[in-house]
């Protein structure tokens, strides 16, 4: 019994100070399990076990004083982060109606409260949505068509543009809307077949795909992925990108050729497509959703390889482009391609001559929220970015805003950049407007696509 009681003791002393830590840090999205229910339960454990301390007579010492005030932290400082994350969210939502429309007209958000994305949509501060799987679960497709829609009214009554609806279908490992949508097989497993069969299986993906998100109202999806499948091994440092079974292969011209029927068939439907991930990250051993990368390889050997598909389909596709967060080292070694105005418009824009919607990757990923995300997001939007994405966390809107809305009040944003951007956005998608009218679609398992899951 003595034993288990030193043992307590010692559980607390370690305990509390890593509560503390985490009500300090409660609107990290490293800790987004924690919000709600969790941060509830963390105060209330934290003054039960105050509680218990005073009864135990623990007051009475130095040690146990000192004890009994590390449990009264988590409470304090959650209370501040609260506080912290209110003032600016005040702060966003106080933005002038220019401001607002000025730069939300950069913003694309991932969101799981309505009426929160509601307001944004109203007052102009975000130009697109990010739809996934916790917005459809324990939910239906009516439901979210509905709420699509609903957006989409919003918009239309403060006489702003529609909404971008963007939505993560790719096909095998990665389909956030699957189920309820159909579930299609990777691109990755045409790879084998004739190049005829290759696109026609791939357009005929792409039809299915572009046909159920058109139902539910969504308009761009972020697919496909046009980086070089990797060596088969393991990358033990890879835990989310997975990118070795979502590349579609290591040829550039199969690759090309099934990206490019893909892309048809999206945008028979009125979808859009988004190449992603430039300026590839097949070779990169590194996973961007925690860490900072590096792609070393020299220019001239990603244009003669891992750029080619890229470069091909933009040719002749109405495709956006999705820049990823990995560093090219011989571009521009001190930051990611994401916010880099030598990637941006040094390559894409000016040597490449695209002049189409550029996105960044999720600005919620460790590449880029562990470092400085001002400074991040100030760059991209004077890099030629047009839209700023925050997908996984979209709490974070409100930080990544706030930085874009500093940077305007202090004139550290590029006037030019931003004209240039806004006409882009003002064309608008070359895409029709996906419509939810007549229902989803969702084809059978007995259709030919299905012999391939």
């Amino acid at each position: 019994m003595q034993f288990l009681r030193r043992l307590g003791h010692i559980l607390l002393w370690l305990a509390a100070p890593a509560l503390a830590f985490a009500a300090l840090n409660k609107n990290d999205p490293y800790l987004l399990v924690l919000r709600g229910a969790g941060n509830i339960a963390l105060v209330a454990a934290s003054l039960l076990i105050v509680a218990v301390l005073l009864r135990w007579g623990r007051w009475r010492t130095i040690a146990g004083k000192l004890l009994v005030m590390l449990w009264c932290l988590p409470p304090v400082l959650m209370s501040a982060a609260h506080l912290k994350f209110e003032l600016r969210r005040h702060d966003v939502l106080s933005a002038s109606a220019a401001e607002a429309r000025q730069l939300g007209a950069h913003f694309m958000v991932g969101y799981s409260s309505f009426p929160e994305v509601a307001r944004l949509a109203r007052q102009g501060l975000i130009r697109g949505v990010y739809v996934t799987r916790h917005n459809i679960r324990g939910g239906t497709v009516e439901a979210l068509r509905s709420e699509i829609a609903a957006l989409q009214d919003i918009r239309r009554a403060a006489g702003l543009p529609p909404l971008v609806v963007a939505a993560d279908q790719e096909g095998g490992i990665v389909g956030h809307l699957a189920p309820p949508l159909t579930k299609v097989p990777a691109l990755a497993t045409l790879a084998g077949l004739a190049p005829d069969d290759q696109q026609a299986k791939a357009e005929e993906f792409g039809r299915i795909h572009g046909r159920e998100l058109a139902g539910v109202g969504v308009n761009l999806n972020l697919a496909p992925v046009l980086d070089l499948k990797p060596p088969a091994r393991r990358n033990r440092l890879d835990f989310h990108t997975l990118i070795g079974q979502r590349a579609i292969a290591t040829d550039p011209a199969v690759v090309s050729t099934i990206a490019s029927a893909y892309v048809r068939g999206l945008e028979e439907s009125g979808v859009g497509a988004t190449l992603k991930h430039f300026p590839g990250i097949g070779r990169v051993r590194t996973d961007t959703h925690h860490f900072s990368a590096e792609l070393d390889t020299p220019v001239e050997e990603l244009e003669a390889s891992d750029w080619l598909p890229f470069r091909d389909v933009l040719s002749h596709s109405r495709s956006a482009l999705m820049v990823g967060h990995v560093t090219l080292t011989a571009v521009d070694p001190d930051r990611a391609a994401s916010h880099s105005k030598s990637v941006v418009q040094g390559i894409i824009r000016d040597k490449w001559n695209y002049q189409g919607v550029v996105m960044t990757d999720d600005l919620v990923m460790g590449a880029i929220y562990q470092n400085d995300v001002c400074k991040a997001v100030v760059e991209a939007i004077n890099a030629g970015v047009d839209l700023l994405l925050v997908a996984y966390d979209g709490a974070q809107f409100y930080r990544v805003f706030a930085c874009a809305l500093d940077g305007a009040r202090r004139g550290k944003l590029d006037a030019a950049m931003l004209h240039a951007s806004e006409t882009r956005l003002a064309r608008g998608f070359p895409i029709a407007q996906a419509r939810a009218a007549g229902g989803v679609r969702v084809v059978e398992k007995n259709q030919p696509f299905a012999n391939w899951r």
